[in-house]
């Protein structure tokens, strides 16, 4: 398995997704949820931050990386909940990506975020 988005490759994705994940849940869907992710954050900051990946520092890169590869996990588990123990455990783990999908957003639209990601100081 092999990712082609930006922000995240697989070893990110691979531990929030949980062992009982579906094995249909291909490369290609991971990748477009994970576009789509990495689309919601340019838009959020009003950067792109894609293009621009090598100029953004460390620290922001790891919590937009925790943002696309959340997003996937979200995505692979919800696909498929028959593959999990319950649906109660595949819930629980929904819920928590969703909790710090949420608060990264938060993070990401505050304007002194979106000026230290553009190189300047907030």
């Amino acid at each position: 398995m092999v990712l082609t988005i930006t922000m995240a490759v697989l070893a990110d994705v691979a531990p929030l997704l949980g062992d009982n994940i579906s094995a249909s849940f291909t490369d290609t869907m991971m990748d477009s949820v994970g576009l789509m992710a990495e689309a919601a954050i340019c838009n959020m900051v009003r950067y792109d931050a894609v293009t621009n990946w090598a100029l953004i520092g460390a620290v922001e890169k790891v919590m937009m990386t925790e943002y696309v590869a959340r997003s996937i996990a979200l995505a692979g588990i919800s696909y498929d909940m028959s593959v999990f123990t319950t649906r109660l455990e595949a819930e629980d783990m929904m819920n928590i990506h969703i909790w710090r999908l949420r608060a990264i957003e938060k993070l990401l639209i505050d304007q002194k975020t979106v000026t230290f990601i553009q190189g300047g100081t907030p």
